[in-house]
Order: C-alpha cells, then sequence, then structure tokens
C-alpha cells in the first residue's frame, strides 16, 4: 500500500519504517525542513535501538522517503496516519493544535477516497472532531473516513512493540474501512480487536492510567514498607504471582515520567471532568506520583545535611533506559532539588546528556562514565535504571568516591551485596543499609 505518515517523531518514524520493512511505500511528512534534511542522510532525530538500521535498510531499497510536503504525500497515498504532537495544556487539557492543522491540510489535499487514521494519543472524541475539520475544509468532495488505531510503543522497545504487538486496536466508523488497516496489519499475525471510534481512543488513555495506578499503588506501598521494615520487592514479587494481578509495573522507584504517562493520566482526569465525572482515584494516582522525587531528595538530605557543598554522582537522567528522552523525567527534579540545597551535582547517562543540557541547569557537570562522575562524591544517586549501571564494577565505584553512600532510586542493587561491599546504602521501600 502507499501510505503516508505524517510526524516523524518516536511513533511516526516507527510507524514508517516498520510499515516500510514490511513491504509498503511510505512516505514521512515533518514541517520542519532540517529533521528532514537530516533523516535523508540517515541522521536519526531521536535514539532507538534498531531504527537507525532499519530506516537506512528501507530508504536504500526505495520503500521510504522523506518529505516537506504534505499535499504531495496525501495524494500519492491510500492511507494518511497522523501522528503529531499532541502535549499538555495547562489544566491537564490535550493540545490537538498540531493534529487540527494536519486534518485541515489534509482535507485540501485530498483528490480520491482516503483513509485518514489518528495513531496520535488524542482524548475521546477527537476522531469526529478530524472528521469535522476534513469535511469543512475538503475541496474535492471525494469520499474519506476517519479510523483510531493507537499506538502502545515503549521508548527502547519501540520497533519490538510495533512489530509484535500485545494487540492492534482499529476503532472504525464501517466494518469495511476495517479491512483496510487488519489488510495492512495482517503481516504482522497478531491479535485484532475492532470498535468504534470512541472506544478506541478510551482503550489508549485506560490502559495508560490503569498502569499509572500500578505504578503509583505500588510505590505507596513502598513508603508503608519503609515505615515498617517490610521489603517491598519481595511484597511486589508476592503480589505478582498472583494470576489477577501479574508482576508488570510492580517495581517501587521514583515513578513514572516520560512524554505518555504524566500527560495522559493528566488529561484523562480533564476528559473526565469536561464530561461531568470527577475521576478522584486518577487524581490520587497523580499526585502520589508527584511526590516520588521530593520523597527521593528528602532521603538524600536526611542522610547528608547540610548539602552546603557536598558533591554528589547522579547516575541515569533520561526518563528510563535505552532512550534519550528527557520529557518529564525524574532527574529534571532530583538535580535541581540537590543544586537548590546547595550540592553540587556531576552527571553521567549513556545517551541523553545532549539533550539533558538543555533542560538542566547549567551547573551540572557532565562526566563521560560512571567512575568519573563518581569522583570525590559524598554519594551517588542512582535515577535511570540502564542495564550499563546494572553490572558497574562496584569496588571500583566505591574506591572512587569520598565517602561510600548510596541512594538507589530504582533498587537495582541488592541490599545484602552492598553491605557485604561496604556502602551505606538507601533505597526505596526496603530497610537502609547502615555502617557499622
Amino acid at each position: 500500500m502507499n501510505i503516508c505518515v505524517v510526524g516523524t517523531g518516536y511513533v511516526g518514524l516507527v510507524t514508517g519504517a516498520v510499515f516500510a520493512d514490511l513491504g509498503n511505500e511510505v512516505i514521512c511528512v515533518d514541517n520542519v525542513e532540517d529533521k528532514i534534511d537530516a533523516l535523508r542522510q540517515g541522521r536519526m532525530p531521536i535514539y532507538e535501538p534498531g531504527l537507525e538500521e532499519m530506516v537506512a535498510r528501507n530508504v536504500a531499497d526505495g520503500r521510504l522517503s522523506f518529505t516537506t510536503d504534505l499535499d504531495a504525500a496525501v495524494r500519492h497515498s491510500v492511507i494518511v496516519f497522523i501522528t503529531v504532537g499532541t502535549p499538555p495544556k495547562a489544566g491537564g487539557q490535550t493540545d490537538l493544535s498540531a493534529v487540527e492543522a494536519v486534518a485541515r491540510q489534509i482535507g485540501r489535499a485530498m483528490e480520491r477516497y482516503t483513509v485518514v487514521v489518528t495513531k496520535s494519543t488524542v482524548p475521546v472524541g477527537t476522531g469526529e472532531f478530524v472528521r469535522e475539520v476534513i469535511e469543512k475544509h475538503r475541496v474535492t468532495r471525494v469520499p474519506f473516513d476517519v479510523v483510531a488505531n493507537p499506538e502502545f510503543l515503549r521508548e527502547g522497545s519501540a520497533i519490538e512493540d510495533t512489530l509484535r504487538p500485545d494487540r492492534i486496536v482499529i476503532g472504525a466508523p464501517t466494518q469495511q474501512v476495517a479491512m483496510t488497516l487488519l489488510e495492512l496489519y495482517a503481516p504482522l499475525e497478531r491479535p485484532m480487536i475492532i470498535t468504534d471510534v470512541p472506544s478506541a481512543e478510551m482503550i489508549k488513555y485506560a490502559s495508560n492510567a490503569f498502569l499509572a495506578t500500578k505504578i503509583s499503588f505500588t510505590n505507596s506501598i513502598a513508603n508503608i514498607c519503609e515505615l515498617a521494615g517490610a521489603d517491598v520487592t519481595q511484597v511486589m514479587k508476592g503480589m505478582g504471582l498472583d494470576a489477577r494481578i501479574g508482576p508488570a509495573f510492580l517495581q517501587a522507584g521514583l515513578g513514572y515520567g516520560g512524554s505518555c504517562f504524566p500527560k495522559d493520566t493528566e488529561s484523562l482526569v480533564h476528559t473526565a471532568g469536561a464530561l461531568g465525572y470527577d475521576f478522584a482515584l486518577l487524581r490520587a494516582v497523580v499526585e502520589t506520583n508527584a511526590e516520588r522525587a521530593p520523597h527521593f531528595v528528602r532521603a538524600i538530605e536526611k542522610a547528608l545535611a547540610p548539602l552546603d557543598d557536598k558533591r554528589i554522582a547522579v547516575l541515569g537522567l533520561a526518563f528510563k533506559p535505552n532512550t534519550d528522552d528527557m520529557r518529564d523525567a525524574k532527574s529534571i527534579e532530583v538535580v535541581r532539588r540537590l543544586l537548590e540545597l546547595g550540592a553540587s551535582v556531576r552527571a553521567y547517562d549513556p545517551v541523553a546528556s545532549v539533550n539533558a543540557r538543555t533542560v538542566l541547569p547549567a551547573a551540572v557537570v557532565y562526566c563521560d562514565s560512571p567512575y568519573d562522575a563518581a569522583a570525590e562524591a559524598d554519594a551517588v544517586a542512582l535515577v535511570t535504571e540502564w542495564n550499563e549501571f546494572k553490572f558497574l564494577n562496584l569496588e571500583r565505584l566505591r574506591a572512587a568516591m569520598r565517602r561510600p553512600i548510596v541512594f538507589d532510586g530504582r533498587n537495582l542493587w541488592e541490599p545484602e551485596r552492598m553491605r557485604r561491599l561496604g556502602f551505606e546504602y538507601h533505597s526505596i521501600g526496603r530497610k537502609p543499609v547502615l555502617p557499622a
């Protein structure tokens, strides 16, 4: 099929590359010329394992191309995917201005029947909004349909999630238009669910809100474990073995961040309110998550106070491993608060340091290795659980430090091992390992 993908962020670029890899002819469109020029030269705007190689392969084979000409791309395509950003406004409402702009231009450019697919994360009711915008600006009176096809990608494993998703959700106005998407996705041989458009839009938000709820619930239990002397990792293991609960998203830590969960939970709270329902449960989830970074910094402050002139090594800056994404990263809150309390910060991240420089204070010193960051440090604070950190030479780390204190915000290391190695070790929801 001839496919147009509008937007070359995580969702758009990965979606376009995978569809091209499945044998389709894909045109990826963006209104930022420098971004398109870079993609034509093989430079990726994001870090995503395996993406650069997949893009290069399909460009070389002539199945994948990049342009700023949306009109021409729409006219060339049978299916047009909208994958532009939907950032939050103040108060949690989703900003649909980019979606509206694309829908308006699609209406003006269409010359034949076109299936328009919203793949961006959008509030329930957006499909009808997009249909109305296209209808209003349609120049040539050709038929079209609007389909909701939410994405469920995780940054760091986006290609795997696209090729082998748990499910493919298609919200379509008719069975006939749903078949067009079924045909496109058929090579993946994955479970598909066909719904109406509003239900498909709700599936995305409900899924992310439920996962966020599991995370905040786990962190609330971690707080109780810290007060009661229990071990949250053992508690969650015991819970996760219950088939009704499952082990996923039961890891205590600094809470959720990134471009999806914070935005989507706030958006669903706002949407519920606009429809007349007070989603008190989800508001509590959001409030619990907002407290995680301050809770972590208070533990550091309690152990090291005063923090004036203390040197803290921060390991991990991206909001999660295997990405360079700094959107709503917990490191931002942690680092800013440490600096406010008078500490100096030396930081290391395998790939996110360049992006971090644009959002973190200028006082942060960026290092080339974890050991360099830990040099003469009064403490190490682990914020992002990169696999690289799991296999650090901890003896070398301890030798580099001025004072062997570790604050593990992701429960990456085992307390008993840290005790044997001579660390004072503070983690989440577990008893601290204190010096004799």
